[in-house]
């Protein structure tokens, strides 16, 4: 199928590694043209020569997110894209007992705020436009309490609140806005939480990431590309009439309507 993507600029946060690595490189396969924003200049540049050597071609820019005065500034050097997608910043897995105000603060800093400062970058340009795309890749925690990620869960789920909102509020102006919510996808993520579990419960980390594995329907946990080819598709024209929609990617595992 062909996304009709060919030409199109795209912004990607969070974007020297896991998922948001993944979605750069599947728009770049379509003929976009792709900036990738993260803060580690080394991990970009690594990004970058990693995608040099497939043959595509990938602008970045080190950029702090959680500055709103950076994050306007990288846009206005960028200009406004065709296509953001949000995948920058973690909130760190923390067990009940670490958990304090300064930790909730991070969480948000590092989750929520990210988001929203590259999206406040962007919207109301695209809304002059009339047209531009925005998908949030969030996560499944922000449906599921967790004691280990309640600061996280709680960024995930004013994300899910603020995208679907911003959908609703510039549908009539040629923005579309979705959520991807990633179940456990093999990530630096995953042993970050692995270790916070550790922590929590003394038990060893090879057991509780078979336990981990063993709940999901699929039996397995999912890949980066596969987030990313979602991502993708939301982002394309062949997804025209989906806004304000929150897609689950768990491999089975929250089966409720």
């Amino acid at each position: 199928m062909d996304l009709q993507l060919s030409g199109k600029t795209a912004v990607v946060t969070g974007a020297s590694k896991g998922i948001g690595l993944a979605c750069a490189e599947a728009l770049a396969w379509e003929g976009v043209k792709v900036t990738g924003i993260s803060r580690d200049p080394g991990n970009l540049a690594k990004a970058q020569e990693a995608l040099a050597a497939k043959g595509l071609s990938y602008d970045v820019e080190a950029v702090d997110l959680t500055d709103p005065d950076a994050t306007k500034a990288a846009f206005e050097r960028i200009g406004v894209p065709d296509i953001l997608i949000n995948c920058a910043g973690a909130a760190r897995r923390t067990p009940v007992d670490e958990l304090d105000s300064k930790a909730l603060h991070a969480a948000m800093d590092a989750k929520y705020f990210t988001y929203m400062h590259a999206t406040e970058a962007v919207i109301g340009a695209m809304a002059a436009r009339g047209s531009g795309v925005i998908v949030n890749v969030v996560g499944q925690g922000g449906r599921a309490a967790n004691p280990l990620h309640i600061g996280g869960g709680a960024a995930n789920a004013a994300l899910m609140l603020a995208s679907a909102g911003y959908a609703k509020a510039y549908a009539g102006r040629g923005v579309r806005v979705n959520v991807i919510n990633p179940g456990t996808t093999r990530t630096g993520r995953v042993d970050e939480g692995l270790e916070a579990a550790v922590r929590a419960t003394g038990r060893p980390k090879e057991e509780l990431l078979e336990e981990l594995v063993a709940e999901i329907p699929m039996g397995r946990a999912g890949e980066p590309e596969e987030v990313a080819n979602v991502a993708v598709f939301l982002a394309s024209p062949r997804a025209s009439y989906v806004t304000a929609s929150i897609i689950t990617m768990d491999g089975g595992t929250t089966a409720g309507i």
